[in-house]
């Protein structure tokens, strides 16, 4: 499943056009909707495409590929439709074209591991301070906690900005 960010205003212009299923069917051949704001549905090479929007305004996507005929001119023109029509949908369905899109996926990743750089970090403080308070040691197994917790819910933006505070209660 791949994550994309969507910018701001545009779940809610989708779900007035009559939702990502209506924007999908649209693009793709198959498409069937679960809700306003998921879909179901497959367009030639892509045999299984699945996608929904969460609460938190990224776009969740999943995509099954098989590849075409390379020896058969009409089997690559209709692939290569396929891959046109998939940037177009990623494109309408996000807000953001193909390099803004690369761009803010690298900044969540950046996030994510900003993120366990501040446990790995917290980690090695906690083990090396000798004068650091009972207090202190709790907050900070907390927020690591959080932190750790956020990453498993793919919350990087929160796991990251617990982290800021880890690196900060560690380091006043």
């Amino acid at each position: 499943m791949e994550r994309f960010d969507v910018k701001r205003g545009v779940v809610k212009q989708v779900s007035a056009e009559g939702g990502l299923a209506a924007l999908a069917s649209r693009h793709f051949e198959n498409v069937e909707s679960s809700d306003d704001n998921s879909f179901a549905g497959s367009h030639d090479i892509m045999v299984e495409i699945g996608g929904h929007y969460c609460e938190k305004g990224a776009l969740f996507i999943n995509v099954r590929n098989v590849p075409p005929n390379f020896d058969d001119p009409e089997a690559m023109k209709t692939a290569m439709d396929s891959r046109r029509r998939w940037i177009v949908f990623l494109d309408d369905a996000t807000g953001y074209n193909s390099k803004q899109r690369g761009d803010k996926a690298k900044e969540w990743g950046k996030k994510a591991s900003k993120a366990k750089s501040a446990v790995s970090a917290a980690h090695h403080f906690i083990k090396m301070a000798s004068d650091l308070s009972a207090d202190i040691e709790a907050q900070a197994q907390a927020m690591i906690a959080e932190i750790e917790e956020a990453l498993e819910a793919n919350d990087n933006t929160r796991a990251f900005g617990r982290g800021e505070k880890l690196n900060k209660l560690l380091n006043p």
